[in-house]
């Protein structure tokens, strides 16, 4: 199940779930995370309808994201499931993940020094001066990245420098490891708009700026990874005094919309998603039918 933030994936990926006798495995980044709940929409689990869910809270804050490290698990939770009679029923919008667990791909390695250089040059000249570099290296990575996501800038100036070639390079042809089955959540721009604002409003009622301030306490603050998340990041600086909490809430808004529609250009260039409207009333049923059709 793939496609935008605030698309309705989780339940439907229940729902097929369900309905093939499997099992839910995360392919969110940050619902990777404990104690990121609220900011990130994972479902409680008494909304899992009994449905197991992998790979869910397995790093704590202050845990670097590592998508190779990911890739190992998720291949692993397959196997197992697959081995146990159960279908594994891919659930997020981390395109990355989806295609390190779906695809035949491998990461490049890193370079310590390489990767210390340009984490100290992100430190004193900002990600913006990175980001403007890699836009000249490599458009279509630069396109891609948020130009304040200075660790995703520093990892894709890093693959540059040590394989030679652009960074979209390293990302091969849409290839499945095994046979797979994607079914995109299409959502018309205006209401994935108020879509987003919507949920945002719900984390907020939910108790977010909490939520935050409690993982705070915990380092959340230090991780590189959790502490840029979505609503996590503003909320942190609403806390430190640099914004106003509404501020804060208008600014997730804006981002993740920005982000939403980087989803959608992510997942619209793979040929392999089946998209389906998000409001059909028949949505279970073509959704299984896709599925079926794929499994033939």
């Amino acid at each position: 199940m793939v496609g935008a933030t605030a698309a309705g994936k989780s339940h439907l990926g229940i729902e097929l779930a369900l309905a093939l006798g499997g099992e839910v495995i995360n392919t969110d980044s940050m619902q990777l995370y404990r104690g990121m709940d609220i900011g990130t929409a994972k479902l409680p689990p008494g909304e899992r309808r009994g449905v197991p869910h992998h790979l869910l809270d397995i790093w704590d804050v202050t845990y670097p994201a590592n998508v190779a490290e990911y890739q190992r698990l998720a291949r692993a939770m397959v196997a197992e499931l697959r081995a146990a009679g159960r279908v594994p029923v891919l659930v997020g919008g981390s395109g990355l993940y989806v295609r390190a667990a779906l695809d035949d791909l491998e990461f490049p390695g890193t370079d310590p020094a390489v990767r210390a250089r340009l984490e100290a040059e992100l430190a004193t000249a900002g990600a913006a001066t990175l980001h403007a570099r890699l836009a000249e290296r490599d458009p279509a990575a630069a396109a891609a990245i948020l130009a304040g996501n200075g660790r995703r800038i520093v990892r894709a100036l890093e693959v540059i420098e040590i394989t030679g070639r652009p960074f979209t390079a390293t990302l091969p042809e849409y290839v499945y490891l095994e046979p797979a089955v994607q079914i995109g959540l299409a959502v018309p721009r205006p209401q994935l708009d108020e879509r987003i604002e919507r949920r945002v409003d719900l984390m907020w009622a939910a108790g977010l700026v909490e939520e935050v301030r409690e993982l705070e306490r915990a380092g959340l603050r230090d991780g590189r990874t959790a502490s840029r998340a979505l609503g996590y990041a503003q909320v942190l600086r609403f806390l430190a005094g640099e914004c106003t909490e509404r501020e804060a809430r208008d600014d997730t808004v804006l981002a993740t919309r920005r982000f939403a529609r980087r989803q959608e250009a992510w997942f619209r260039r793979d040929p392999r998603v089946h998209w389906l409207p998000y409001d059909a009333p028949d949505l279970v049923p073509r959704a299984l039918a896709e599925v079926r059709a794929g499994q033939a």
